[in-house]
């Protein structure tokens, strides 16, 4: 088994993590949003430290690619770029969509059963989200994308019952659902985030380092300084 550096800036709680042989040998977290980037290489150093670890001992780099915070994900794109290219491993990109719709089915009530879908969905200010939906396996039915929630926008998505997940569920819950809707409080954690990244590493589904670059999903606006 493999030596994988997890680490994920993308959304309000970060995580940097060290998987040893499969399982989670230690993580560290986050929850400062605004000081994720002086967060990321100190964790990084302390958890390989916490197990006697050389960073060149390490396989493989996992990072999430978004969507999320613009700022975040550069953050943590621009450190494991740094690391995978200086030890020429394996860099492995995860989606945070899809991570919340595996955290989805961990959370969901023991009373759901198939047929379902899952709405994966992040905040994207105003009423304006990062979604996207996956059948009871995580498979995508409705690919990531930006999209302004309104009534007739969420009757359009959901055609069968739903679990819902993510920070921008709380703009939904106003509306009315032509099926059952559930909404899951919770978040991935780093375990999520570990197990997809061994089924790509066993894959050898890894990111091209010259041209992988964070997984915005819409246009980035930079206001011109003063």
């Amino acid at each position: 088994m493999a030596n994988i550096l997890i680490i994920d800036t993308a959304l309000e709680e970060a995580i940097v993590a060290l998987s040893m042989d499969g399982k989670l040998a230690c993580e560290l977290t986050n929850k400062e949003t605004h000081s994720h980037a002086s967060f990321i290489q100190v964790a990084i150093a302390k958890v390989l430290a916490e197990q006697q670890m050389a960073i060149g001992d390490l396989d493989a780099v996992a990072v999430t690619l978004g969507p999320g915070s613009y700022t975040g994900l550069r953050v943590g794109l621009a450190t494991a770029k740094g690391i995978a290219y200086s030890l020429q491993k394996p860099l492995i990109g995860l989606s945070t969509l899809s991570a919340l719709a595996t955290a989805a089915i961990q959370l969901a009530p023991n009373t759901t059963q198939p047929p379902f879908q899952i709405f994966a969905m992040i905040d994207a200010r105003r009423m304006e989200v990062f979604g996207a939906v996956y059948d009871p396996s995580c498979k995508p039915i409705l690919q990531e994308q930006a999209m302004v929630l309104d009534q007739a926008k969420w009757n359009s998505l959901i055609h069968q019952p739903t679990l819902c997940i993510g920070n921008g569920l709380a703009k939904t819950k106003d509306f009315t659902a032509p099926h059952q809707v559930k909404y899951l409080e919770g978040h991935y954690t780093s375990q999520v985030l570990q197990d997809m990244a061994i089924t790509k590493l066993n894959a050898t589904q890894f990111e091209d380092l010259a041209y992988v670059g964070p997984n915005y999903l819409k246009e980035v606006y930079i206001l011109p300084s003063k």
